[in-house]
């Protein structure tokens, strides 16, 4: 079992900066692919960046350039580094980590980026 905590949300003008931090607790974090997704108001959950045991990283063509996700295991904690954030940036922002049949999920942490 895996529990994921996400912080570091919270409101930043255009061209700002946040970075987003997921906590975990459980064994297998380090085995696991860990990622965010971000779902925006009335829009489905959409991948933001993975990143995989061995730290090869993935990344929406949108975010390319701009985010950047990174993994401590002995934290186990996993980051996304946000630069010139745009508004269309705005969205809940979940982490999650998938290892082989299962998928946890964090509750989610607010990213609202102004114009």
């Amino acid at each position: 079992q895996v529990q994921l905590v996400e912080s570091g949300g919270g409101l930043v003008q255009a061209g700002g900066s946040l970075r987003l931090s997921c906590a975990a607790s459980g064994n297998i974090f380090s085995t696991g692919t860990l990622g965010w997704y971000r779902q925006a108001p009335g829009k489905q959950r959409d991948l933001v960046a993975t990143i995989t045991s061995g730290g090869s990283t993935n990344y929406v063509d949108s975010v390319k350039g701009r985010f950047t996700i990174s993994r401590d295991n002995a934290k186990r904690t996993v980051y996304l580094q946000m630069n010139s954030l745009k508004p269309e940036d705005t969205a809940v922002y979940y982490c999650l980590c998938s290892v082989p049949r299962v998928t946890y999920w964090g509750k989610g942490t607010l990213v609202t980026v102004s114009s």
